[in-house]
């Protein structure tokens, strides 16, 4: 609710890494790891806003910050498959009228 994230190993309680402020404050709504790259995650914020992490280019900030125009997004999620190496990836973001756009994501952060 706060916009920190915290990545945390299945065997402590203690986080690995975390991240206050990531947002600026703004609650997370969403975040999904990259299905093609695993060093890749997203954060969706209540401002529709998404947030790129790439822990290979920076554990200390967000590599890239899109703000999506317009209406709000409610939610979003990732498609993709993994098991192919086309590196494809989408993100899925629903609307608040339930609008849904699917946009690609540039391959430096799909590619595996």
């Amino acid at each position: 609710s706060d916009g920190s994230i915290r990545l945390h190993q299945m065997t402590s309680e203690y986080p690995l890494m975390q991240w206050n402020d990531s947002t600026k404050g703004q609650p997370i709504v969403a975040l999904q790891w990259a299905l093609t790259r695993p060093a890749v995650f997203f954060a969706l914020d209540a401002s529709s806003n998404i947030y790129i992490w790439d822990l290979l280019e920076s554990d200390l900030l967000p590599v890239a910050k899109q703000a999506v125009p317009s209406e709000k997004v409610v939610t979003m999620t990732l498609l993709g498959e993994p098991e192919k190496a086309n590196g494809l990836l989408g993100i899925v973001l629903a609307r608040e009228s339930g609008q849904i756009d699917i946009q690609y994501v540039k391959k430096k952060w799909a590619s595996p």
